[in-house]
């Protein structure tokens, strides 16, 4: 398969929703930042796909499960349509450094070749917008360009920087 589609996959916690500076897995402390949902409908109305890429590794840690993650997920999925727009899928890794080193939990770059695979991306084309430099790294595996942005800053200013909106 001919890789085709353009994508900009976003980091969670700090890009889509609120950093608190500790795990975030309760519905009360999932804060989608203001411009989130404008700028992901900008990125989609010009052919973008937009595929969150996130470190959970509070599952690993026993703070929370893949079910507290889901219903964060759900709710971001919710509050998007209600925006008039969507995310293409949602990747995370749960597992902590502490268990050994993955292949999955960024910098690894694991989930952003599964994402590659299933959707046919064209690496070159897309970007991957983080706040940490774990995120640029992952994307720079797997020739995706990145784009460190100071946590809970805005989106569409950061894509705007970078020419893509």
């Amino acid at each position: 398969m001919i890789a085709s589609h353009k994508a900009v996959f976003l980091d969670r916690d700090g890009v889509i929703n609120r950093e608190r500076g500790e795990h975030t897995w309760k519905l009360d402390d999932f804060e989608v930042l203001p411009d989130v949902s404008g700028a992901i409908a900008d990125l989609k109305e010009l052919g973008y796909l937009c595929v969150v890429i996130s470190n959970q590794s509070g599952i690993g840690l026993g703070l929370y499960t893949h079910a507290d993650v889901e219903v964060l997920h759900r709710y971001l999925h919710h509050h998007l349509h209600q925006h008039g727009t969507r995310l293409d899928a949602i990747y995370y890794c749960p597992h902590h450094p502490s268990g050994g080193r993955c292949l999955c939990r960024k910098p690894g770059s694991l989930l952003l070749e599964r994402a590659i695979a299933r959707f046919g991306i064209d690496a070159a084309g897309s970007v991957m917008v983080g706040d940490r430099d774990r995120d640029l790294e992952a994307a720079r595996a797997v020739g995706v360009r990145g784009v460190l942005v100071a946590a809970n800053s805005s989106l569409r200013s950061a894509l705007t920087s970078v020419a893509i909106l």
